[in-house]
């Protein structure tokens, strides 16, 4: 059963499928591949901590900055691409592994489009293929960025002449050979699921309409060559944007408001010993005093006090969340203890 799958249709779903009840929830008995072939869609719903932490912060800063609106930052803040590029991303949506931070100090990010790459770039298919080390040698001239073609350099010129994204080679096959939208997409699918029969047949369809589009044919069939080696590695660049927006949110939230930010992902992992011990050993690296739980001063959840951090009660092991809330709605009635 997938963990986020909803299915979607014109009218009741046991109208096209059969359905069966899967504890609490109702499931399609079809797979996937079988519900699109019906034509019905399949939307994935993910559900991100980190958006719940960016909700906590924005609502604690707005006690001193009541105007403050995270859909309104500015995407090109020194400040966060310095932090990034310093791997200074501890509690930072999808830049918070090691690995990550490595390869983010190889590229220096200086832009949300770098970020974007970042995320597509740091899976085993790019960095054991060499297309990682292709992309950073490029961005920092240390290798020089070719085109195959003109066609390509304005497809090309954002990821330094690497194909990395899925909707480039699609852009490629549409630009050069002139593809439907939806012929590229049958080739896309055809690359990123090895499916090399539908790549063949797709292939002369290619060197055809590269040549009635006054490409030489050694060189559409180098291009083709070039977009089935990437395809297969080749990452969903809509996915890997919505992403990095996310991650640069936090890192922003990070750089300017470190106290509220730390306050709220503290608050959102309170049921982890180990990863609060952790994440207050990052406070204090900041310079961010956590100060310890006060029966008169804590709340539930960790808060923001005087540009400290207090303890929030809910997170003291072996106590339980209902005591803690008894305290508070007492101290609330009556006054401190």
């Amino acid at each position: 059963t997938h963990a986020a799958g909803v299915v979607i249709a014109a009218s009741p779903v046991s109208d096209y499928v059969p359905l069966q009840k899967n504890e609490n929830t109702l499931v399609t008995q079809y797979a996937k591949d079988e519900l699109e072939r019906l034509g019905l869609l399949k939307v994935d719903f993910l559900g991100l901590r980190n958006l719940t932490i960016i909700r906590d912060c924005v609502e604690a800063v707005r006690r001193r900055e009541p105007d403050f609106s995270i859909d309104h930052i500015p995407l090109d803040d020194k400040a966060v691409y310095r932090m990034l590029s310093n791997g200074d991303t501890s509690g930072v949506f999808q830049l918070e592994s090691s690995g990550l931070r490595a390869i983010m100090r190889a590229v220096q990010p200086t832009t949300l489009e770098d970020v974007i790459a970042l995320v597509a770039l740091y899976r085993p298919g790019p960095l054991n293929s060499g297309m990682a080390d292709d992309f950073i040698d490029r961005k920092h001239g240390r290798k020089e960025t070719e085109y195959l073609h003109p066609l390509l350099e304005p497809i090309l010129k954002p990821t330094y002449g690497v194909i990395l994204y899925q909707e480039q080679a699609m852009r490629i096959a549409s630009e050069l050979a002139g593809f439907s939208l939806g012929q590229a997409d049958m080739l896309r699918r055809a690359m990123g699921k090895k499916k090399p029969e539908i790549i063949a047949s797709l292939k002369e369809d290619f060197m055809n309409g590269a040549e009635q589009n006054h490409v030489d044919r050694a060189i559409a069939a180098k291009v083709f060559e070039l977009i089935e080696y990437f395809a297969g590695y080749g990452f969903n660049k809509s996915h890997s944007a919505a992403y990095a927006v996310v991650a640069y949110q936090t890192a922003y939230l990070k750089a300017h408001y470190p106290v509220e930010f730390m306050a709220a992902l503290l608050t959102s992992i309170m049921d982890s010993a180990d990863r609060v011990a952790f994440y207050i050993a990052e406070c204090k690296r900041m310079g961010i005093a956590v100060l310890t739980p006060d029966v008169n001063e804590s709340q539930e959840t960790f808060t923001v006090t005087n540009g400290c951090i207090r303890f929030g009660l809910a997170a003291m092991k072996n106590v339980g969340k209902g005591a803690m809330q008894s305290i508070i709605e007492v101290r609330k009635a009556d006054g401190p203890f």
